[in-house]
């Protein structure tokens, strides 16, 4: 894999705070594209192929994380948090967290658990826990001692990253693939497509803010008026949990999301990107989701957008650490650069008439 996506995923960036992760796409997007544009909530594209009468396609991923938000600081210095995005209180305990400050300095901690031994002959037993329920112990003596440490109400909270790589070097563990994966894969998408072998205007980049509710997307698809979107996002994967036939597994190729709550895939887009799968020998994966994507917004904007989500399979996802493949990283990539080159007036126009 290229190393920006290693240096994605260590930025900081929960929901409202992507700047980091903004700066960095702006810095290599100008590399290869044509011209830069940005909404006015921070989700930032570069355009190819501008100008072009064909129709304009838009691919993305998004740049927020799962994590939280100071929201205030104990006596005895420990600090209370509320999550942003959709994160289990469990999950996260006794984890490494980082607060990040506003000069973007890290501020250790841990969330704090409660060993075993001081239950131990009362009738408490182990129950849910909420994430607002739990606490970040930064080791400060106080209330005070902690605000000279530099927290204040409102700065971010993420995992503290550990990105390593399998034994066998094929499978990456690390914070934020969801969906740092995504904007890495823009990226590939803007390095690697030439401009004479368009005919559509493609504008390539990634959205703010979907962990708390595809925020990015409606203001992004607003600023372009895409006719086609394609959301590259990671999708959590039950093959360790005994999952069946659409729960999708690490190492059977991309995911194509044929339906979640939000967004029943269009049949035309379904039936296109199968049949250039198919066509390429690239392996894929019908998929089911319980959640949703930037397509499900972007689908209802402009009288309507052909949508469709091409889907990393990704183990452990809003947790701390998650897991992908290699082998599917590039069967991701073969499908997206193959479709985003078929786009033209008669493609979208055939796909339109089959829904």
């Amino acid at each position: 894999m290229e190393k920006f996506y290693k240096d994605l995923v260590n930025l900081p960036g929960a929901p409202s705070f992507e700047k980091p992760v903004r700066d960095f796409m702006r810095k290599e997007l100008k590399n290869y594209t044509d011209e830069i544009i940005e909404d006015r909530l921070g989700s930032i594209f570069g355009v190819i192929n501008k100008g072009s009468t064909g129709p304009k396609v838009m691919i993305a991923g998004h740049m927020d994380e799962v994590g939280a938000v100071v929201t205030g600081i104990k006596d005895n210095g420990l600090i209370q948090m509320t999550n942003l995005g959709g994160v289990h209180g469990n999950v996260f305990l006794s984890q490494h967290m980082d607060i990040i400050t506003d000069n973007l300095e890290e501020i250790p901690g841990v969330t704090a658990s409660k060993p075993p031994h001081l239950s131990r002959g009362s009738n408490e037993k182990p129950k849910p826990l909420e994430f607002k329920n739990l606490l970040l112990d930064i080791g400060a003596d106080s209330k005070d001692h902690a605000k000279e440490l530099g927290v204040k109400i409102g700065q971010q909270i993420i995992p503290h990253n550990n990105y390593t790589v399998s034994k066998d070097g094929k499978k990456y563990f690390s914070k934020a693939w969801d969906d740092r994966f995504g904007c890495g894969m823009s990226l590939e998408v803007a390095k690697n497509i030439k401009k004479e072998n368009l005919n559509c205007e493609l504008y390539t980049g990634a959205t703010v803010q979907e962990e708390v509710g595809l925020r990015g997307a409606k203001t992004a698809a607003g600023l372009i008026k895409p006719d086609v979107f394609i959301a590259v996002d990671c999708s959590p994967c039950a093959d360790v949990f005994d999952g069946d036939d659409v729960s999708g597994k690490i190492g059977g190729g991309f995911l194509l999301r044929f339906y979640d709550p939000s967004a029943i895939m269009h049949q035309g887009m379904k039936d296109f990107i199968t049949k250039v799968a198919d066509e390429n020998d690239i392996k894929y994966q019908y998929y089911k989701s319980m959640g949703g994507t930037d397509a499900a917004r972007i689908q209802l904007a402009n009288g309507g957008t052909l949508v469709a989500t091409i889907g990393m399979p990704a183990r452990y996802i809003h947790s701390t650490t998650s897991m992908i493949s290699e082998d599917d990283y590039l069967e991701v990539k073969k499908i997206v650069l193959a479709i985003l080159t078929m786009f033209d007036d008669k493609t979208v126009e055939d796909i339109k008439r089959n829904v």
